[in-house]
């Protein structure tokens, strides 16, 4: 038999990974499936050693739309580069493999998941993860895991493990754990304002339930794994320098250099202290081998500035900046800095800053998606931009990266949850994050930017929704969570822990760790940190703008609603659409849905205004017992027909008219005459037969259509009615104007009245 197959049970499903079957000339693969969901996951490392000085690691996560049954919508019709939810995915595995692989590591490493199957309901991001966690464990390629994730839901107050697509749907909490054996490597939630608590609770759960995964990849690995390859370590001689050259620099005012307030100044100290220890070294930077010592020199010059920055951390509280652990920088903020977008706002914390942009639109705008999923489209927009001027750099701009990806989905996420309902407020939303400086922290930034324009724009936001990044620092059993890190705090710290929420709890939530895991403990006083911070950042935005704008910003555009009967969508749309073409001439969109929403959409509040009125006189619908101010359209021998609103006539009878009998309808009323009149009667037909209010009681009311009997049939003996000519026998055919006049009968005119309508 090809291929073996190894089965767990997770979440009370069976979970299988089978090896040896597909793709068997790489160094390491796996099918994956869970459910009707399969995935094919490779790792694949090269040959030789990289000359980069960081780990080559790239993740790949493929849909295949074969998976679903579809075909690409694309003009090719086959996939192209991968979409937001798929860059997302491959993100999840990287950040839980990546701490994994050893000091020096530089071979290129390369781990692609491709979705082969996908059924709806057992989501694939959280099994790309164990796919590659299974792939690199029997792979030759080195690497301390395994790892495994899982997915946690709360539903009903319960923890739920990986729930399927419905049960999300009414799940407070989208949690997804990777871990080791012992620790949390990751954590990534969007949640509906979750206590901190419960949030530590569904993390330890998730950790409990993941054990079954990570025994069975060990029990992969003991069978069938393969002994990994041998790999060169550059020496690195810098380490030799270190103990040296940070006794120089502590002596030449390493620590006042690293306290110097503002980014630009610290980092001029710094340098120029470097240069000035490395010149005692290499006094003539042109000699033999200069060069290469001078390199040298500076890896161990930035070992010992670290080592520096950690000591003064964790010995003395005091950071970069001059802040305590737990202090969050200045705070400025500036709401509706734009003249004419729909809600701007500028947050600023220390050294970060950031333009938040909101934009109303209609229906029409909401983005459309073509992934494997069944949604069709999504409402509620973000994007984060990170141009290079705002770290003061120059660098080349392309498309999106995957970074700006993952940290706009973070704040998007942390918005959706405090956003109102498409039917409470029924515009497309679109936030955009400008990043206008960076030192650490900017995608925090953006969620309280976000929320501000949001409020700006007088979106109705349930509660104001801030961020703040937590970092730790941690030397054997010593550590310090820290509160707001700056950018120098993220690249030498332990931890990069974003939390966002409101003053009730927490939206969203994002977490990497560097080294080897945390406990949950760390968890528990990292979130009490960042909430005592997030309250902070609250406090100071509610300064500026406490809530959302009771109104509209004046440059937003206007929706107008309208609900009609869905029979009467046809008389909106028009022969061949050309009543809506009408009605957007007019100045405004117009959106129709199947139930009979009607959406009305114009930067004009007037032109909203006429439009709905206009769509109400065309769908309006007469019932028995109103009253209309009438106007006369034309004139009948058995009556007037009046019109009551437009496309809606209905006939006023002779008797009807006066109280004192009517000869004729000419003698009281002319076309164009109004008249207040009243429906007495709707018939089967929907024409309707009205009495003049001020009459009622006093004259009869003639009986409704279906009271009045079947209309009077045609005489058998009368011929043909095709051939106005063939009477029977020889009698020639008498002009009609020949004819004597005679007076209609009140049984005659009441029965042919209703035929001879036109409305």
């Amino acid at each position: 038999m090809i291929g073996k197959t190894f089965t767990t049970m997770l979440g009370g499903k069976e979970l299988s990974i089978e090896t040896g079957k597909l793709a068997k000339l790489v160094s390491g693969s796996v099918t994956v499936r869970y459910g009707d969901t399969v995935l094919l996951v490779t790792a694949q490392a090269s040959d030789t050693q990289s000359k980069l000085d960081f780990l080559p690691l790239t993740v790949e996560f493929e849909e295949r739309h074969y998976a679903v049954g579809k075909i690409p919508g694309s003009f090719h019709r086959r996939e192209g580069r991968p979409g937001e939810k798929a860059i997302l995915s491959a993100r999840i595995t990287d950040r839980q493999i990546r701490p994994l692989f050893p000091k020096g590591y530089r071979h290129e490493t390369q781990v692609i998941i491709t979705v082969l199957s996908a059924d709806g309901q057992h989501l694939p991001d959280v099994l790309g993860p164990i796919g590659a966690s299974a792939a690199l464990s029997l792979s030759d390629i080195p690497w301390a895991g395994p790892t495994a994730c899982v997915r946690v839901g709360q539903i009903g107050g319960e923890y739920v493990v990986n729930p399927t697509a419905e049960q999300l749907t009414h799940s407070r909490l989208d949690l997804v754990v990777a871990g080791t054996r012992d620790a949390v490597m990751m954590v990534e939630a969007g949640a509906q304002t979750v206590s901190e608590e419960d949030l530590v609770g569904a993390i330890e759960f998730a950790h409990r339930e993941m054990q079954g995964v990570l025994d069975l990849i060990e029990t992969m690995r003991a069978e069938v794994g393969r002994e990994k390859f041998n790999f060169m370590v550059e020496m690195d001689l810098a380490k030799d320098y270190v103990p040296e050259i940070a006794e120089k620099a502590r002596a030449a005012g390493l620590r006042d250099a690293l306290l110097t307030r503002g980014k630009k100044d610290r980092s001029v100290k710094t340098k120029a202290l470097r240069d000035a220890v490395i010149a005692e070294y290499v006094p003539d930077p042109l000699a033999e081998g200069a060069a290469e010592l001078t390199t040298t020199l500076k890896h161990a010059y930035a070992k010992a500035e670290q080592q520096e920055l950690r000591r003064l951390i964790l010995e003395d509280d005091l950071r970069a900046d001059g802040r305590d652990s737990k202090t969050v920088r200045p705070i400025w903020i500036e709401a509706r800095p734009l003249p004419t977008a729909h809600g701007s706002a500028i947050f600023t914390r220390g050294e970060t800053q950031v333009l938040g942009v909101t934009t109303l639109g209609t229906e029409r705008d909401e983005i459309l998606i073509d992934d494997l999923t069944e949604e069709t489209g999504d409402k509620f927009l973000l994007h984060y931009n990170f141009p290079p001027y705002s770290t003061g750099e120059v660098k080349r701009m392309g498309g999106q990266s995957r970074r700006e990806v993952g940290h706009g989905h973070l704040a998007k996420r942390a918005l959706r949850a405090v956003l109102p309902s498409f039917e409470e407020f029924p515009y497309v939303i679109r936030v955009v994050g400008e990043v206008l400086e960076s030192n650490g922290s900017s995608s925090m930034a953006t969620v309280c930017a976000g929320a501000l324009s949001l409020m700006d724009a007088g979106v109705p936001l349930r509660a104001p929704v801030a961020g703040v990044a937590m970092g730790l620092v941690m030397e054997g059993d010593r550590y310090r969570v820290l509160t707001d890190i700056l950018g120098m705090e993220d690249a030498l710290g332990d931890m990069d822990f974003k939390v966002c929420g409101t003053a009730e709890g927490v939206t969203a939530l994002q977490m990497d760790i560097k080294i080897g895991g945390i406990t949950p403990q760390i968890m528990r006083e990292a979130l009490a940190q960042a909430r005592e911070g997030r309250l902070h950042i609250l406090a100071k935005m509610a300064e500026v703008l406490a809530a959302p704008r009771p109104e509209l910003s004046p440059t937003a555009p206007r929706i107008l609603s309208l609900k009609i009967n869905p029979e009467l969508i046809g008389k909106v749309i028009g022969p061949g659409g050309k009543q809506v073409r009408e009605l957007e001439a007019m100045g405004a969109q117009v959106t129709i849905e199947e139930d009979g929403t009607i959406r009305v959409f114009s930067a004009s509040g007037e032109a909203a205004e006429a439009v709905k009125a206009r769509i109400e006189g065309l769908t309006k619908e007469a019932k028995v017992g109103e009253e209309f101010e009438g106007t006369v359209v034309k004139i009948a021998p058995f009556g007037a027909f009046v019109n009551l609103f437009p496309g809606q006539d209905g006939m006023l009878h002779i008797s009807q008219i006066s109280e004192e009998r009517v000869s004729a309808v000419e003698d009281v009323l002319n076309v164009g005459d109004k008249l207040r009149v009243k429906i007495a009667n709707i018939d089967d037909r929907g024409k309707l037969d009205l009495i003049r209010p001020e009459l009622e009681g006093k004259v009869p009311l003639r009986a409704p259509r279906s009271d009045r009997g079947p209309r009077p049939e045609r005489g058998g003996d009368r011929g043909p009615r095709g051939d106005r000519f063939d009477r029977g026998g020889d009698r020639p055919p008498r002009d009609r104007q020949d004819r004597p006049a005679e007076a209609p009968s009140a049984e005659s005119v009441s029965a042919s009245a209703p035929a001879e309508r036109t409305e």
